[in-house]
């Protein structure tokens, strides 16, 4: 938890030590945690770093402890700041992708160097495999939408492995529902053993490819893929996408790994807050669950389990009894050094741009 606010393994011992012994000196702290001199002072010259101490005005080479009350809060401040800048960029991304979609996604004649428009699974498909076979450096996926159809890891097999031979970084980021479809988790088992890279988070941003961070492959319309695809090219737009992608990345989570569910302080799964994150945001059942990547039964169940946890007796209730415990907003502050959620991994899905992945439960 303290590792969400900035604070290190070293510098929660550190700073326990403190709270209990607030005069401590350098040496008694050294000694107490059996550490070299010099690695207690490094982590000192951090915690000042952090405004959780001060140097004392009346003892040479002590400290005194910053009020943790207004210290903590301190770090809390700053760590909600961050989300907010966060959320900001989150959405000016979307806006501009909302009016790169608006201006040509309506008009079949609006083609530039910058922007292309293709309909029809078998272009779009081409579109893909062209773009795969000359990636040079980075292959970079959002797949929404939950399990992969076989059809589409078949498709995605050949032009994953191409791309890892030729030394290419290729990365995905799935839904964490897929870890219930098999096809999908042997899939990210291979890309794994190959040499790609699979993370997983419980809810994620509009279905994209980008090859080279150059270019980039997104729906005309998330909610209606058979409209098509545009590929864009434009220097500011892609440049946003990528910014997009660095930063779900680094929420995200590896899924081969432990099959331990990682949960929080009070008790709730990354799935478990994106769940009250979506409710607070006013989205429907079906809503929930197409984002989640579950089925509407799952997506209720998830819900009336929090429900009875809060003991709420409506979801409006269950809203503010969440916001009163700290429970919204965690789902994107969720790092990625919390460590793997779930055994196998899932599957690259290149071709599967097109159309989403039946949901899973």
């Amino acid at each position: 938890m303290t590792g969400q606010l900035g604070l290190d393994a070293d510098a929660e011992a550190v700073y326990r030590i403190l709270l209990k012994r607030p005069r401590a000196g350098v040496a008694e702290i050294a000694e107490g945690l059996d550490w070299p001199v010099e690695r207690a002072e490094r982590t000192l010259d951090r915690l000042a770093e952090l405004t959780l101490i001060r140097n004392s005005s009346e003892e040479l080479g002590k400290v005194r402890l910053v009020n943790p009350e207004f210290g903590l809060a301190g770090l809390l401040q700053r760590q909600e700041r961050e989300l907010a800048q966060h959320q900001h960029s989150v959405a000016a991304t979307r806006l501009a992708i909302t009016q790169m979609l608006t201006e040509y996604g309506d008009d079949t004649e609006a083609q530039t160097d910058e922007v292309r428009r293709y309909t029809g699974l078998d272009a779009i498909t081409s579109q893909i495999e062209r773009l795969a076979q000359v990636a040079e450096s980075s292959v970079e996926v959002f797949a929404p939408g939950g399990a992969q159809s076989e059809a589409a890891l078949e498709a995605a097999r050949p032009l994953d492995q191409a791309a890892v031979e030729r030394g290419v970084q290729v990365r995905y980021v799935y839904l964490d529902s897929v870890r219930n479809d098999p096809a999908t988790l042997n899939y990210a088992r291979w890309l794994d053993d190959i040499g790609g890279e699979v993370r997983v988070l419980p809810q994620l941003p509009p279905r994209m490819i980008i090859f080279d961070r150059r270019a980039a492959i997104v729906p005309i319309d998330p909610e209606a893929a058979a409209r098509g695809v545009l590929i864009l090219r434009g220097v500011g737009v892609v440049t946003a996408l990528v910014s997009l992608f660095r930063e779900t990345w680094a929420r995200a989570q590896p899924l081969c790994g432990s099959r331990t569910t990682t949960v929080d302080p009070d008790g709730l799964t990354r799935q478990e807050q994106a769940v009250l994150d979506l409710l607070f945001e006013g989205h429907t059942d079906d809503v929930v669950a197409r984002k989640l990547g579950v089925s509407v039964r799952t997506g209720r169940r998830i819900t009336a389990d929090l429900m009875a946890r809060l003991g709420a007796r409506s979801r409006y209730q269950a809203g503010a009894l969440a916001m009163e415990r700290g429970w919204l907003g965690r789902s994107a502050r969720t790092g990625a050094d919390t460590g793997a959620d779930h055994a196998g991994g899932d599957g690259g899905a290149l071709a599967a741009t097109a159309a989403d992945g039946p949901a899973g439960d």
